[in-house]
């Protein structure tokens, strides 16, 4: 199936924020292994084949078709000064019509976390949804034991609005979430709510 090839790239101070390549398998699978006690407690079961080759692959061609199709935009996290995956961001769900929203997802290898790799990230996503994409809202959801992600979402202005009961299925269960929205035009204060 021929897909036409848009490419996105954010440059930011630290990164540099692409869509995967098929290049990209041996330092992905490699960071994924090494952290998967790091990541597993947060996200949803892995597949028998998540670290495999085809698996990686059948990423990429949904990378490419999300873009192409304006659905999605999942990039991969590069550190400029070196080139080193440190992580992947994904914009996904994009609505428009009326909605104009999109939902983020996120993860940061073991070695990179808490160093501002992500902040600096979904600040660059944001502002890429918000200015390119012409996005009004975008979503993103975590575990309410996740106090770094909470922090990360609230320190890029991102606002607390609720519980979502068995929003997902994590590491084999369906858990409860909490909410969170960053408008573009957004003007709520800061709340300690949740």
């Amino acid at each position: 199936m021929f897909l036409p090839r848009r490419k996105i790239r954010i440059e930011t101070e630290r990164l540099t924020l692409r869509q995967p390549v098929l290049t990209d398998f041996r330092d992905w699978s490699s960071l994924r292994e090494s952290s998967a006690d790091f990541l597993t407690p947060w996200e949803p079961q892995w597949a028998a084949d998540h670290l495999s080759r085809k698996g990686f692959a059948n990423r990429v061609y949904w990378s490419q078709r999300s873009i192409s199709s304006g659905s999605a935009v999942p990039l991969f996290l590069f550190r400029r000064d070196d080139d080193r995956l440190v992580g992947a961001i994904t914009l996904d769900n994009i609505r428009r019509g009326p909605a104009q929203s999109g939902t983020l997802g996120y993860w940061t290898g073991q070695p990179y976390a808490r160093m501002g790799y992500m902040r600096e990230a979904l600040q660059a996503v944001s502002h890429y949804a918000f200015e390119r994409l012409d996005l009004s809202r975008l979503e993103a959801a975590c575990l309410p034991e996740n106090a770094p992600s909470r922090r990360l979402l609230e320190s890029c202005g991102f606002k607390y609005e609720g519980v979502a009961q068995s929003y997902l299925q994590i590491a084999g269960r369906w858990r409860t979430h909490v909410l969170y929205a960053a408008l573009r035009g957004d003007r709520r204060g800061r709340t300690d709510v949740g």
